[in-house]
């Protein structure tokens, strides 16, 4: 009974909250077309950088063919020295890396934060809908979501801590599955999640590893509301630590300590160890290491593939107009970040589940990360980027300038020094 009435009740409030959603669609169109000419704009104007996308050794040979006297192949020219001129100079105007750490620029306003600054107002009208917005989000839907939030989270608590009283058999694993799958569907409503799943014949299997694009902490709500996982993390203490020990009672979770997190190997072999009992839920990795903002897919960390097993690529895609769903780490904490998804419009998602995927004879875990990271980002219409995400936080490390002084040599010195100076790229360790 209690059961039924907490999904009647979570149900009634999804409801009541997809009607403001379809009221959206038809004022964001009113929206759109009073930005228009932004649109239009985008369209004449390309941008300040006109990318070739070509080699170094392609780019470099355009600017020696335009000199009056032939080079060869191993001499100096000082024309070269423009090259690294343009790329410097691109990389100040329009980095290509760290604006995929910010939330991206939306073509036209969907009635809630400003993503350019250029149009802070547009007309009276707009503005009096936006005023309406915000007390229909912060005063109607805000409530709703907070609440459905502390129920599915309250219930995860005690349902798992109940659950893990019972002994290891078939029952316990049903009733754990079945406790996550109600508590995660509960969150999702407290976020208005409007989930697309597709190619369901591909999920993950039991005994599997997932493995899926990283745009936000919510990203595990919007998975564990089709299925069961075993998540793999960091130990936390306080409420998160709370919720961690009650999850893991009912079901193999794997938490690490954080000084077990830097032991890579110690790492390795607790997941293969996971991977080996096929009775266990497929783990949910997450290779990126970080959050992008949803519009490409980073550097897979090389350490998930060196597990062994099937992998089952993911393709996480949100919808912007309704919400941002990317979590800017140096800009919000995580109670902030909640803050803004619950008063946004809604969580728009499509989900993708890819065929498995295996190492081939001869292929590396590196190649193996590469080849799966291109299905998942050419599935989920995401740009595909050899960038590490670390460089969130990180400093360029100094293999990678070391690269293009090495591929530039190659070039000056000849063919010969470049055949035995091949420059070899490798995922950085997870």
């Amino acid at each position: 009974f209690e059961r039924r009435h907490v999904t009647v009740f979570s149900g009634a409030m999804l409801s009541f909250s997809i009607i403001f959603n379809v009221l959206y669609l038809k004022i964001s169109d009113y929206a759109t077309n009073s930005v228009i000419y932004l649109c239009c704009s985008s369209l004449l104007f390309p941008g300040l950088i006109q990318r070739e996308g070509g080699s170094m050794e392609q780019e470099m040979g355009e600017l020696r063919r335009y000199r009056t006297q032939s080079i060869s192949r191993g001499e100096f020219a000082l024309s070269d020295s423009f090259y690294f001129y343009r790329k410097g100079l691109e990389s100040i105007v329009d980095d290509q890396v760290t604006q995929r750490f910010s939330s991206e620029e939306l073509v036209s306003w969907n009635l809630l934060t400003r993503t350019n600054h250029n149009f802070h107002y547009i007309s009276l009208r707009l503005t009096v809908i936006w005023g309406l917005g915000v007390i229909i989000r912060y005063c109607v839907l805000f409530p709703l979501r907070i609440t459905l939030a502390i129920i599915g989270i309250s219930w995860l608590v005690i349902g798992t801590t109940l659950v893990g009283f019972l002994p290891n058999r078939r029952v316990k694993n049903w009733l754990s599955e079945l406790v996550h799958l109600m508590c995660y569907r509960i969150c999702a409503r407290g976020l208005s999640a409007t989930i697309q799943y597709h190619n369901k014949n591909n999920k993950p299997q039991k005994g599997g590893i997932c493995v899926a694009n990283h745009t936000s902490p919510i990203d595990i709500v919007i998975l564990a509301n089709d299925g069961c996982y075993a998540m793999v993390g960091q130990s936390h203490s306080g409420l998160m630590g709370v919720i961690q020990r009650s999850m893991v009672r009912s079901c193999p979770h794997v938490w690490f300590e954080r000084s077990e997190m830097r032991d890579r190997h110690a790492v390795t072999s607790r997941l293969r160890a996971h991977v080996a009992a096929k009775r266990n839920l497929p783990i949910l990795i997450f290779p990126e290491g970080t959050c992008i903002n949803n519009t490409s897919v980073m550097m897979f960390k090389k350490g998930s593939f060196e597990i062994g097993g099937t992998i089952y690529p993911v393709a996480i895609k949100y919808d912007p107009r309704f919400g941002d769903a990317f979590w800017n780490s140096a800009k919000y904490n995580m109670v902030s970040y909640l803050l803004r998804m619950m008063t946004s419009w809604a969580i728009v998602v499509n989900v993708w589940y890819l065929p498995p995927m295996t190492r081939q004879e001869g292929e590396d875990a590196t190649k193996f990360a590469n080849r799966v990271k291109s299905a998942i980002a050419h599935q989920g219409g995401l740009l595909d980027m050899a960038w590490d995400g670390s460089l969130k936080r990180d400093k360029v490390k100094e293999e990678f300038k070391e690269h293009q002084q090495k591929m530039y040599s190659s070039m000056v010195v000849g063919k010969k020094a470049r055949n035995s100076q091949e420059p070899h790229t490798e995922s950085s360790k997870s």
